[in-house]
């Protein structure tokens, strides 16, 4: 029996609906800090399951896509 974490799996991780806080400041290019700020102002879509904050893919999308400025839409 093995207490190996996995690893990481770059296409499994692009069937996921909804990114951890860490893996959606990443995608962003903004630190966790920022992220909290904008989650804690409401200014992000965001999920909380229980404990679990999570940031749905196609939301992040649409909003970083409606802050776009500059340049033909």
């Amino acid at each position: 029996m093995s207490c190996r974490t996995p690893a990481p799996n770059p296409a499994a991780d692009a069937d996921r609906l909804a990114l951890r806080p860490r893996e959606a400041a990443a995608a962003l290019g903004i630190s966790p800090r920022k992220l909290w700020s904008l989650t804690a102002g409401g200014a992000i879509p965001h999920v909380k399951l229980g404990r679990v904050l999570l940031y749905p893919r196609a939301a992040l999308e649409r909003w970083l896509a409606e802050r776009v400025e500059g340049g033909p839409r």
